[in-house]
């Protein structure tokens, strides 16, 4: 049997993710079983909460199959993404039932070959008016669009500059390109005008990628101010708005649409399961770098499309956006509502300005511990460690929707309240 690796004991020096990556044994799974057993002992002690069955709609409340004792509860849901309901809106479920019944259960191909439908080329469009971009590229998930897009246009001999904080999906397309890949300190102007100063002369295309909204923060990049020092050194600019799409905005349209800069920025990618409320991704762009990624990124050419009545959903999304402006008022309500009343109990929310709330803990037990306690309060939430964070910032997250009442938020922050006293992380 593997053995786990050695590690100090105490609640500050736990085993993390980071420590089964590599393992000194010549069988290349022994790492596997090591990793097995730390789940098992973890499980003992209720420190393991990840893949928790719902037996429910992703929706505010929730019912699971809780792991400890076997049976159906039902509990407030502070972990999805679905930032507006959109999941279960009655328009959105409506327009996938009859393009289920008119389209069939999938595509049947490629997009590039015999997989593009009506339903695909109106959602592009869609998209790209929705953001201010002259055109569309749909993807089959979040994470395969930024990888698709930046591999697809970056090459060796060019740079891409990354927010030293950018999602995984950004980091794993940045290797794939070939491309050199360097980052600069976490929305920093001052340092991005500096790493294009120093690196920019030893490369053919610069493109510099940052988070509209970043996804473990909820904090906000000051993007007008990258896009002109991008423009002062011939870089191009891509914003990731995964969870930004239907959060900020005056009308929930994200990024662009916050700063007033539509249509301005190089490349504007986004994921289509989180305010969007169905699955996939895509790339808003010029009219020709769209085209070019159709063909050059390989995510996008060599997956199936979209199956047409996550498609038809996905369209109805968009448009009960703008025509029920109240979710997104209604989100933003219970943004305030939520900060004001976790900060008057002392919690450290970090930089979090969105719908996004890290309660920063910086101990890893009690991190675990927290998360269990609240699982027994019936709080659904999401404990997050390194590597996904620095050490000293692991933390709960917690996400906010338009459906979440005000009883669902009073539950939680009792909650919060009731586990962080007990554990010392508030007083």
């Amino acid at each position: 049997m593997a053995a786990v690796p050695n590690r100090e004991s105490g609640r500050n020096k736990e085993l993390s993710l980071a420590d089964f990556y590599v393992l000194d044994d010549p069988d290349l799974l022994a790492k596997a079983r090591a990793f097995y057993d730390f789940t098992r002992a973890q499980k003992k002690v209720g420190h393991y909460v990840a893949r928790r069955t719902l037996l429910t709609a992703s929706q505010n409340r929730v019912v699971i199959m809780d792991p400890y004792t076997e049976k159906p509860r039902e509990m407030v849901m502070m972990a999805s993404n679905n930032y507006l309901g959109l999941t279960t809106h009655p328009k959105v479920i409506q327009a996938g039932i009859e393009a289920y019944e008119k389209w069939g259960a999938g595509a049947g191909s490629v997009s590039l070959l015999a997989g593009t439908f009506e339903l695909h080329r109106k959602l592009e469009l869609k998209l790209a008016a929705f953001k201010g971009s002259e055109d569309a590229v749909i993807f089959p998930a979040g994470y395969s669009t930024n990888v698709g897009i930046i591999s697809g246009i970056a090459r060796p001999g060019d740079l891409v500059l990354n927010d030293i904080l950018n999602h995984a999906s950004i980091v794993d397309g940045s290797r794939l390109s070939g491309a050199d890949v360097k980052t600069f300190p976490h929305k920093s102007v001052k340092g991005l005008d500096q790493a294009l100063r120093r690196l920019g002369p030893r490369y053919n295309g610069k493109l510099v990628v940052v988070d509209g909204v970043y996804s473990m923060d909820g904090d906000i990049a000051p993007v007008p101010e990258m896009l002109e020092v991008c423009r002062n050194h011939g870089a191009r600019l891509m914003i990731d708005e995964a969870h930004a799409t239907g959060v900020i905005g005056k009308r929930g349209h994200g990024t662009p649409e916050h700063f007033g800069i539509p249509g301005q920025v190089d490349i504007v990618m986004g994921t289509l399961s989180k305010g969007l409320g169905g699955v996939g991704g895509f790339a808003c762009a010029a009219k020709e770098v769209v085209e070019y990624l159709r063909f050059y990124a390989r995510a996008y050419m060599f997956s199936t499309a979209l199956p047409p009545a996550t498609t038809a959903s996905l369209i109805a999304a968009l448009d009960v956006i703008d025509e029920e402006p109240e979710l997104v008022q209604k989100l933003w309500w219970n943004i305030r509502y939520l900060r004001e009343e976790l900060t008057s109990y002392g919690f450290d929310l970090g930089e979090s300005e969105t719908a996004i709330f890290p309660i920063i803990i910086g101990d890893d037990w009690k991190v675990k511990e927290m998360t269990r306690l609240l699982h027994e309060d019936g709080i659904f939430v999401n404990a997050v460690f390194y590597p996904a964070v620095a050490r000293r910032l692991s933390r709960i997250r917690i996400s906010l929707m338009a459906t979440h009442t005000k009883e669902d938020l009073d539950e939680t922050i009792a909650a919060c309240a009731k586990a962080g006293k007990k554990l010392g992380v508030i007083k």
